[in-house]
């Protein structure tokens, strides 16, 4: 082989069984359907000698819709629209960085077939594609996901993406999986619970991290449940409606106290 894609589950799975022999001929590895860790990044540089690069699609784009590329490559983004992709940006409430993502190119597929509806092809609908990502661009064009339009949560009036919360756990926590879920609150509207696999998790670790970086305390998820793993799809992505339909058993306090005034606020 060449060329290898995977997920970044798939990915950094491989690495850990692989001799680093056993990647001598790869060319290209591209990593996608999820972000992939600095750490797998990492890993596969100092074992392999490979760089990963990082795309982005959807299944109705067939799938590619933007990556990296050998000579263009902007590591923390999907790299730039393909040749022929047109896009649209449509406006966020709060977010003026970015937008949800309508695309439209000669590689969409022309429809669905369902099974409650047989034989017949269903369109995807009007000229444009909703792919249900809250994306930003760059002047160079190149992509940064921010995550999907479900996995933003509205606490206290403001936007917040679950994906750069899980952002945060990882860099405290990068051996280990996060995933961040919103849950309903009396007060604020939602509130963001960590399910992660680190053993010895905190909120207080948490916030102590977030403090180091400046992130803002609205981002801090403020419960955890510690699992000994994660449910997973067949494509090695986390099973967020799983997660979000099982019970949850919280075996951490709520983080002390708020930041100091003027500390995490953005």
């Amino acid at each position: 082989a060449t060329i290898v894609f995977g997920t970044d589950t798939f990915l950094s799975g491989w690495a850990r069984f692989a001799h680093p022999y056993d990647f001598r001929s790869i060319r290209y590895a591209f990593g996608g359907a999820e972000k992939v860790r600095t750490e797998t990044r990492a890993l596969y540089m100092e074992r392999f000698g490979v760089r990963i690069l990082e795309g982005y699609g959807t299944t109705e784009s067939a799938a590619a819709l933007a990556v990296n590329t050998a000579m263009y490559n902007r590591v923390g983004t999907v790299g730039r629209l393909l040749p022929g992709v047109q896009h649209r940006l449509d406006p966020i409430p709060d977010l003026p960085d970015a937008g949800r993502l309508q695309v439209r190119a000669p590689n969409m597929m022309l429809g669905y077939l369902r099974a409650e509806n047989p034989g017949v092809l269903e369109p995807l609908g009007d000229d444009w594609f909703d792919t249900g990502d809250i994306v930003g661009m760059d002047a160079q064009g190149f992509v940064t996901i921010k995550g999907r339009a479900k996995r933003f949560a509205k606490i206290a009036g403001e936007m917040v993406s679950l994906t750069a919360c899980e952002g945060l756990a990882e860099t405290l926590w990068p051996s280990a999986q996060h995933a961040v879920i919103s849950r309903p609150d009396a007060r604020k509207g939602e509130q963001l619970l960590l399910i992660t696999t680190q053993a010895d998790a905190t909120a207080s670790q948490l916030l102590g991290a977030a403090r180091e970086r400046g992130t803002a305390e609205i981002m801090v998820p403020r419960q955890i449940e510690i699992r000994a793993s994660l449910p997973l799809l067949a494509t090695g992505k986390i099973d967020y409606p799983k997660l979000m339909a099982a019970p949850h058993q919280l075996i951490t306090t709520p983080h002390p106290g708020p930041l100091p005034k003027g500390e995490g606020e953005g």
